[in-house]
């Protein structure tokens, strides 16, 4: 910018406006990259004290391997976990109850029925009727050889342990077939059937003879065998068969020369 003088000491030219508004122009942007650098240079600083703000935060954890606070449990990243909840004591046990007499009653008759139960059911398995009663119900020897009937004659004694054992097959088949079988028992203790003994050869007892409707017999079985060779016989008998299945069949049984010594029969005794 050139000055002049006029009429006295020298003064600045007055600048024209395209002059003024290119300076104005200028200053504004000397401005503008001042500010912009100074915002630029304030973030990169706060950027450069957050990151090793953070970096001597990691070297920190690193170093000690714990959190700042004990307490609080953190995981492998270094982020702190949430604590597991307080546990629960453990509630104490409550006493027994106190039984009362109602409780005791109904035991007491619980108990009493289960009894009944158990009876009845063993009487209903039980092993029927003993020795002495099937004797009671058996046929005479006498009438059973001259009915025409088939006839199965039993030789037992009442020592005879065998013989108790094998009674519940013999009564639940005589009751199946007493219609259209003759069923006899003859005690080997009875002398009265010594004769009877020696015929049918008698040495071990129980012994069954298997007789057909006149009188002759088909074979014998003796001692403690399966109850479906005692019935098969009879239900040979009964459908008056020729042969029966089972005519010489020896199982585990008494010896019959134990038997007593012979006694006087009474009239009334055929068993």
């Amino acid at each position: 910018m050139a000055l002049t003088r006029i009429g006295g000491p020298a003064t600045a030219a007055m600048p024209s406006l395209p002059q003024v508004r290119a300076v104005s122009n200028e200053l504004c942007s000397w401005k503008f990259l001042v500010g912009k650098r100074a915002i630029i240079t304030s973030s990169k600083s706060r950027l450069l004290e957050v990151r090793r703000g953070g970096l001597r935060s990691s070297r920190r954890l690193r170093c000690t391997g714990e959190n700042s606070d004990p307490s609080t449990p953190s995981s492998q990243n270094g982020e702190a976990q949430p604590s597991p909840p307080p546990s629960k004591p453990p509630p104490s046990p409550s006493p027994p109850p106190v039984p009362s007499k109602t409780g005791n009653r109904i035991v007491a008759l619980v108990s009493a029925a289960a009894a009944v139960c158990l009876f009845l059911a063993n009487r209903g398995a039980g092993v029927g009727p003993n020795l002495s009663e099937l004797s009671a119900k058996a046929m005479p020897y006498e009438e059973a050889i001259h009915n025409g009937k088939p006839t199965v004659v039993e030789f037992y004694a009442d020592w005879c342990e065998v013989c108790r054992e094998m009674a519940r097959d013999v009564y639940s088949v005589e009751e199946k077939y007493r219609d259209r079988v003759n069923f006899v028992m003859l005690n080997v203790d009875n002398s009265k059937w010594e004769a009877e003994l020696d015929e049918f050869g008698v040495e071990g007892i129980p012994h069954f003879a298997f007789l057909d409707g006149k009188g002759n017999e088909e074979g014998n079985i003796v001692g403690r065998l399966p109850k479906k060779y005692f019935a098969e016989n009879v239900d040979a008998l009964a459908k008056g068969q020729e042969t029966i299945p089972h005519s010489k069949a020896v199982g585990q049984f008494s010896n019959a020369e134990m038997r007593q010594s012979p006694r006087m029969a009474s009239p009334r005794t055929h068993g």
